[in-house]
């Protein structure tokens, strides 16, 4: 049988067929949102991930200039979605007090952070050949996923219409080779996987939040509302968070001035001094994924499962994204709704994918 590569859009179980330098499409489901990881399969199932090691060692940063952290509280609130199954059943968690990034990390901070270590990120990591027999070597070309909206409506259950593949797509060239970061210094840095977002955190002294954390924060002391910021999609007819208006996913009207990016800090910022805890990007959580996770999570200080089990997927591992992107809307991927969860394989990037950093209170 002829090996092959399947790039795989991990959240969303559909895949890219190379073999002979030409993509073709050959499995597909509905989904809520996607992210992209390279895999090497034998038949149409996942077996291991087989992207490069990163070698670079670390060391936590001790004085470079990173944004301002705020103060996150102690405290109980009431986690999770009656919305959502996998958000399901809401519960009771306490969190104790630590300190959250005021905004996404962003390109420049980022960009420091691969000035001073040489870090490669996942998606610019050459793939080796000895892992993929039989496959052209001019077909192994790293890259990632990249929204390319459709030129006419389109329905909204094949999201292949709007996902592509692009080699050469990575944090310094967001959308392929020909575009560029240069000019967008205040925008979330994209295309960064668990372990890029993982390795950024160690270097700053900081780590990733925990889904409680985050969900905690985002709420900013608020006790109920169906969005972070209240009971409206628009108060005060004025949009406050950077997400999808019009008709998804060829009509963005652009109503809230930025089709793709905002600048961090552009929205209002949230009562604990957040900005961007909706839309914009979505964020990496430390927490593995389950579906069946809360109804056993622990009321104080939970960190997630001690596996990833996702039905749709489930000999993929997974971590907990929150938030939402610029690409959630009311028609698709409501996921600006408050305690709903988002989901990632573990080296999946795309351009509409970051993070921020929270550290221990001492």
């Amino acid at each position: 049988m002829k090996k092959v590569i399947y790039i795989i859009l991990g959240i969303s179980g559909f895949a890219w067929l190379i073999s002979n330098g030409n993509a073709q499409v050959v499995q597909q489901k509905p989904t809520t949102d996607a992210k992209i990881t390279v895999c090497k399969v034998k038949s149409p199932t996942f077996v291991k991930n087989k992207f490069a090691t990163d070698k670079t060692n670390i060391v936590a940063n001790k004085g470079g200039k990173l944004q301002n952290m705020v103060e996150i509280p102690a405290g109980t609130f009431i986690m999770g979605s009656d919305e959502y199954p996998d958000a399901q059943p809401k519960h009771p968690v306490t969190v104790k007090a630590f300190l959250m990034d005021e905004h996404e990390v962003t390109n420049a901070e980022f960009t420091q952070f691969v000035k001073a270590t040489g870090y490669k990120t996942v998606a610019e990591r050459p793939l080796n050949p000895a892992d993929y027999p039989g496959v052209p070597i001019e077909n192994l070309v790293p890259g990632s996923a990249v929204f390319t909206p459709p030129t006419g409506n389109v329905g909204l259950n094949n999201h292949l219409q709007w996902w592509k593949y692009v080699a050469g797509a990575n944090w310094q060239h967001p959308k392929g080779p020909k575009s560029t970061i240069k000019g967008h210094e205040n925008e979330p840095v994209v295309q960064v996987c668990y372990q890029d977002a993982v390795a950024y955190a160690k270097w700053a002294g900081k780590r990733l939040p925990t889904e409680a954390e985050w969900e905690f924060a985002a709420r900013g002391g608020r006790t109920s509302g169906r969005y972070y910021w209240g009971n409206t999609l628009k108060p005060n007819n004025k949009w406050v968070a950077n997400i999808f208006q019009g008709n998804f996913p060829s009509g963005n009207t652009v109503e809230d001035g930025y089709k793709e990016l905002a600048p961090t800090k552009t929205f209002p910022k949230n009562p604990y001094g957040l900005f961007d805890m909706d839309g914009n990007v979505w964020e990496w959580c430390s927490d593995l994924y389950r579906t069946d996770y809360y109804k056993s999570s622990p009321k104080l200080n939970p960190k997630g499962p001690s596996s990833s089990y996702d039905p749709e997927e489930p000999n993929v591992e997974k971590h907990v994204q929150r938030g939402g992107s610029f690409l959630c809307s009311d028609q698709y991927c409501v996921r600006y709704v408050a305690g709903s969860r988002g989901k990632g394989e573990t080296s999946s990037a795309s351009n509409n994918l970051g993070f921020r950093c929270v550290k221990d209170k001492n």
